[in-house]
């Protein structure tokens, strides 16, 4: 099997796709079945993001090169009577090779989709999994009163099993030791940007310069700022699944990034022959590439300045713990402080955001205290 990524000659109903994977026989004929699978799952199917394109073309690249080197056919998969191709697969995966399970679940959504779209298109008979029903408990409150599940959800019985963790969050003196260990301005902001909103990587690298306003001279007395996120407004902006979303940004923290983006951004800005619309530069006054993994570097060699193991989620999942204690702890009237975090962090569903829930618990009167007023006040220490 060969795995290759087309060139901008590549074109779907005159649409060029430059890095889309395209399946090969070893013969350089085409994968005829994987390849429209690909381009459905990738171009018309649930994935919308070119960041998804090189991890399901590998996996339907490993997949296929298995089933070539151990002689099996795909579109016959059930192996005897009761084993699949699939399960082999897994076990392959689990016990040859020694992936974690995270991985080898990853990599079963991406296989058990092929199957059950080429159930759809009448390749095969049969699939090489079951459904299996799980219960699961639901946490009260939010939308009990039209959930109609029964606490029931379907899935497949080829995908390991991955023990659930809860995320890890910073909480107040971590914040203030990560803070004390930047003395570089633009990564100081760079890091305080993920504690103010929760953006995710991605998100800091492409948040565009055109978003930041005076806030001072801003009419109103407002103490937030909302801030429309939107992939189509021509300014570079980019989000999970090109969803456009209004953040709450606090009128403090949009002021400070006016002033670093005048000064600071300015200075790397100048740096360059042609305009930039991201506000956070690199060095060389250019955007930040390949999902702002340049801007993962920075959050993690803060942490590591100070002794701290810190990734850019970890920003993400510590504004989403102390936002949330803050909402429900202040009780505000027709806020629902669930949803606001939803919207806040661009969950599809709601069920993502709930698991911030399970970090309040009875120790967080020692861990959480009045969060955006800390940072603003960390900053000026």
């Amino acid at each position: 099997m060969e795995l290759i990524w087309a060139t901008s000659d590549y074109k779907i109903n005159r649409q060029a796709y430059p890095g889309f994977p395209i399946l090969l026989y070893d013969n350089m004929e085409s994968c005829v079945e994987a390849n429209e699978f690909l381009r459905y799952y990738l171009l018309r199917g649930a994935i919308g993001s070119k960041n998804s394109w090189p991890s399901v073309g590998q996996t339907m690249y490993d997949y296929f090169s298995y089933l070539n080197a151990h002689e099996l056919d795909w579109q016959q998969p059930r192996i005897g009577e009761e084993h699949g191709v699939v399960a082999a697969y897994r076990d392959y995966c689990l016990d040859t090779i020694g992936l974690a399970r995270s991985t080898v679940r990853t990599r079963l959504i991406y296989v058990c989709a092929f199957y059950e779209f080429a159930m759809r298109a009448r390749w095969i008979q049969s699939l090489p999994f079951d459904y299996e029903v799980r219960h699961v408990r639901r946490p009260p409150g939010f939308l009990a009163h039209v959930d109609s599940s029964g606490g029931q959800i379907m899935s497949k019985d080829v995908a390991p099993k991955v023990p659930k963790t809860l995320p890890k969050f910073l909480v107040k003196d971590e914040i203030r030791l990560l803070m004390s260990g930047l003395a570089n301005p633009h990564h100081a902001m760079v890091v305080r940007a993920g504690l103010h909103t929760g953006l995710r990587r991605e998100e800091l690298a492409t948040f565009p310069e055109a978003y930041v306003l005076d806030a001072m001279r801003r009419p109103g007395r407002s103490r937030n700022v909302r801030v429309l996120l939107d992939p189509r407004d021509g300014t570079g902006m980019r989000t999970k699944g090109s969803s456009a979303r209004y953040i709450v940004v606090g009128r403090r923290f949009m002021e400070d990034l006016y002033q670093y983006a005048i000064q600071v951004r300015g200075e790397r800005a100048s740096l360059s022959s042609t305009s930039q619309g991201p506000l956070f530069l690199n060095q060389d006054g250019r955007p930040y590439a390949a999902g702002g993994k340049a801007i993962g570097r920075i959050v993690h060699d803060a942490g590591v300045t100070v002794g701290l193991n810190v990734h850019t989620h970890m920003l993400r999942h510590t504004y989403a713990t102390h936002t949330l204690y803050g909402l429900q702890r202040s009780g505000q009237r027709g806020i629902d402080p669930l949803v606001f975090l939803q919207h806040q962090l661009g969950h599809a569903s709601i069920a993502t955001t709930q698991i911030y829930t399970h970090l309040l618990d009875e120790r967080a009167e020692d861990a959480i205290l009045l969060y955006d007023d800390e940072l603003n006040a960390l900053a000026l220490s």
